[in-house]
């Protein structure tokens, strides 16, 4: 409800930025955005200016605009030091109703956070198959490690949907929002089913989030061991610190989402441009942390991948279906193998399609808005190679011999990349009996190839 405008608004903070009286209507906004009388001041732009105006001694005055969910505030504001805290006075104390939400916001909003808290995540195909697969807390690793060994099968093999006496997969419909157990972990799980469409509508596939409101219980104390001696091989990051590590980061992740979207309350556009920046970059350590833990991985003694038979047809793709949603944000056509175009190789389904993901996205990152990326596939002397071909800047034959260097990122910054993604790439390769190269030229686009024995 609008207050009616006032001469004279004032209100007393003491020197920790703690409201300690204030007239109405200031009084009843501090109520209404979560705060008490006395308390810490609870309106943002208040206390940011409060904060500033006793650290610098100074007196302050500005407009601010404030929101408490359901009226936005106008008024100038002065503030000046005393002893002990600050005198505020807002002057011309205008209120005015929130605009109605668009219908769909809260979904959107659901999606944006049940993305940011999941700690499985899986991609599956448009008969809800699994694709891929990537999970974050400890008690997930038994169902991840089952669903990475059924790549193919319906994602609901591996889980128990409880009150569904159906056959599975039930329509994506009813499964989205839909309780699940799973093996190995003693807390309760909500699914969260997520469509991605192409440009004329058609399902091209659904990303799963398993999320819980129940944090992942603490370990027992290990028992004290004598210590392993050093291992051959570096280690950087540790199997058993990422995982650690992955979960309070996801945790920021998913607060910062949680505050740029607004799901806590209400907040002006450029605090919520800082929790997106927060956001962003605990999403880059995740990258960092799982390159550095793949990096670990193929470099250790004995990394041997799986001899799979598999169609790099149709690994590329899933590929480009994944990444299809990034590419048009960007006007970028991917032109993938079509549906009759097979060609059989020798490799690791998810280490292939790992690369293939890494080397689309790069050329995603690097290609020039409304251009096309181009996936070609050949086959002679008992190999396969499937090329990636962009429009993008090239590379010189300067950087095209550094660029499999491990951390290389040939003097770019800002990119979110860590520098080991072809690095990985190309060690996945080989140990995988194949190997990854690059052709092109400054200007003229650049062609990563991978090239499999053919099976």
């Amino acid at each position: 409800m609008s207050a009616p405008e006032r001469i004279q608004v004032e209100a007393q903070s003491d020197g920790e930025d703690r409201l300690l009286r204030a007239d109405e209507p200031l009084s009843a906004l501090q109520i209404r955005c979560g705060g008490t009388i006395p308390g810490a001041i609870a309106v943002p732009e208040l206390r940011e200016l409060v904060s500033k105006a006793r650290g610098f001694g100074l007196k302050l005055a500005r407009p601010i605009i404030a929101q408490d969910g359901q009226e936005t505030i106008r008024a100038w504001i002065e503030v000046t030091p005393q002893e002990g805290g600050c005198l505020i006075i807002l002057r011309h104390w205008q209120a005015s109703s929130l605009p109605p939400e668009p219908a769909d916001l809260a979904n959107r909003r659901r999606v944006e956070i049940d993305r940011a808290l999941a700690e499985l995540t899986a991609r599956l195909d448009p008969g809800q198959r699994l694709m891929t697969v990537d999970a974050l807390a400890g008690d997930l690793a038994q169902v991840a490690q089952a669903m990475r060994g059924g790549i193919g099968r319906p994602w609901t093999d591996f889980v128990d949907v409880p009150g569904s006496g159906q056959r599975q997969p039930l329509h994506w419909r009813l499964l989205d929002g839909a309780t699940v157990v799973v093996p190995g972990s003693q807390r309760v799980w909500r699914a969260t089913i997520l469509p991605q469409t192409g440009p004329e509508g058609e399902t091209l596939g659904f990303d799963l989030c398993l999320t819980s409101d129940q944090p992942l219980p603490e370990p027992a104390e290990p028992a004290v061991a004598a210590p392993s001696p050093p291992s051959k091989a570096s280690s950087v990051i540790g199997r058993e610190m990422a995982p650690v590590l992955r979960q309070p980061i996801a945790r920021i992740i998913a607060n910062a989402e949680t505050i740029r979207t607004r799901r806590a309350g209400p907040l002006t556009e450029e605090y919520a441009g800082y929790a997106g920046d927060i956001a962003a970059a605990g999403q880059h350590l995740l990258t960092l942390i799982e390159d550095l833990s793949d990096m670990e991985i193929i470099e250790a003694e004995g990394f041997a991948p799986a001899a799979d038979r598999i169609d790099l047809a149709d690994v590329a793709r899933r590929a480009a279906g994944i990444l299809g949603v990034r590419a048009r944000e960007k006007g970028i056509t991917i032109h993938a193998p079509d549906e009759t175009m097979h060609l059989g190789a020798v490799g690791e389904f998810r280490r292939v399609l790992q690369v293939l993901l890494n080397l689309i996205g790069n050329a995603i990152r690097y290609s020039p808005e409304n251009s096309a990326i181009s996936v070609l596939l050949t086959a002679g002397a008992g190999r396969a190679r499937i090329t990636i071909a962009d429009q993008g800047p090239g590379l010189s034959p300067q950087d095209a011999a550094r660029v499999f260097d491990k951390f290389e990122r040939l003097g770019r910054s800002g990119d979110g990349g860590s520098g080991l993604g072809l690095y990985i790439s190309r060690r996945l390769a080989r140990a995988m009996g194949g190997e990854l190269s690059v052709e092109g030229h400054q200007g003229q686009g650049a062609r990563f190839v991978l090239e499999l024995p053919q099976g």
